[in-house]
């Protein structure tokens, strides 16, 4: 299970981390934006100054099997071996990947995530999923495979931002959602326009351990663990029909918008409050904006998510609630129902 270390040394932590693993060869993998902005505030670690740099774009679109294979080569180029590290510093797309990379590379080398971004923090660095983007679908292909440490440290979020900080808090809200009414209630009154950096790092350690929690009960998601699913059965549809259109949208933001069609789904099918449902939606709607979508749309969206790979034979399957803190996997809906979701995020968000 990964080790999750809370860290306010960086520099000294993570060198102190890396010391504890025996490996032959160290290799650090950034994205252009982490290359520049988050490395030169571990300069710190003397034991980067020996590792191999591999350096990939950035974004969630540059998520792909060519920047992954660039990741095998260069590790293969520069005489890697199964004893062999990988450091992943970056934010979700670069602990995603890099995470898939070593899970694959001589059959499994160890890695360590570093996430920079408060989403990778608090979503893809802890769990242990890996993947890639494959044929217009999002993380199509990949493997269970958790890191040996996650290092967390907010002082990367001081480079973040507002955009950045509210697609990590989308994910935030979600875990407080599926966890209790107290967790949810705090993060419905935390200001996202004038941020308190000390409250946001409570929050977030808050919001890991739920995650943790739950997959640790269950890490290869055959229970409990798709309560993490929540909002993303209708996010997913959206990221990939947006990749699709070539204007790509942050993930927390579809994940924000996900949980409007899913919560008013919990309403229609489990019961879920409307009170809590439109508190929700008020939230996100003032934070979050919208993703632009119109009824000539709804089949499109249907189609892709058929084909989200949570799915089994040709039903849909939704993580809903009945109420904060009560989780239904496993539900299904007709194409019908889920249009009128499609409806309700519409009005809810203007459109």
């Amino acid at each position: 299970m990964q080790q999750i270390i809370k860290s306010s040394q960086p520099a000294i932590d993570i060198e102190k981390t890396i010391r504890h693993i025996k490996y032959d060869k160290l290799f650090l993998l950034t994205d252009e934006h982490t290359h520049m902005h988050c490395l030169p505030l571990l300069a710190g670690t003397p034991l980067f100054s020996e590792a191999k740099e591999i350096v990939i774009p950035a974004d969630d679109i540059h998520k792909t099997i060519d920047n992954l294979s660039k990741v095998w080569l260069q590790l293969t180029q520069n005489g890697a071996t199964r004893h062999s590290l990988l450091v992943n510093l970056g934010g979700g797309m670069v602990t995603d990947l890099g995470g898939f990379a070593a899970a694959t590379f001589k059959r499994g080398i160890k890695y360590i995530n570093i996430p920079t971004t408060l989403l990778g923090a608090v979503d893809a660095a802890v769990g242990g999923k890996t993947g890639i983007n494959f044929g217009g679908y999002k993380n199509e292909i990949g493997s269970f495979y958790p890191s040996e440490y996650v290092i967390i440290t907010t002082d990367f979020f001081h480079t973040l931002d507002g955009r950045a900080i509210r697609s990590g808090y989308a994910e935030m809200i979600k875990h407080a959602l599926i966890h209790s009414a107290k967790d949810w209630e705090k993060l419905l009154t935390f200001s996202l326009d004038e941020i308190d950096y000390a409250q946001l790092n409570e929050l977030l350690f808050r919001s890991v351990g739920i995650k943790r929690a739950i997959v640790e009960k269950d890490p290869f998601e055959k229970d409990i663990r798709k309560a993490l699913n929540l909002g993303h059965t209708t996010a997913h549809a959206f990221e990939s029909y947006a990749m699709e259109n070539g204007n790509p949208i942050p993930h927390g933001y579809a994940v924000a918008w996900g949980m409007i069609v899913e919560l008013y789904l919990s309403h229609r099918i489990c019961g879920f409050p409307k009170e809590k449902l439109l508190k929700t939606v008020r939230y996100i709607q003032q934070h979050y904006g919208a993703f632009p979508i119109s009824c000539d749309n709804y089949e499109a969206l249907y189609e892709i998510t058929r084909h989200d790979k949570k799915n089994v034979g040709n039903y849909i399957y939704f993580t809903l609630l009945s109420e904060i803190g009560n989780v239904r996997i496993d539900q299904t809906t007709d194409k019908e129902l889920f249009f009128e979701a499609l409806d309700f995020y519409r009005d809810s968000v203007g459109l």
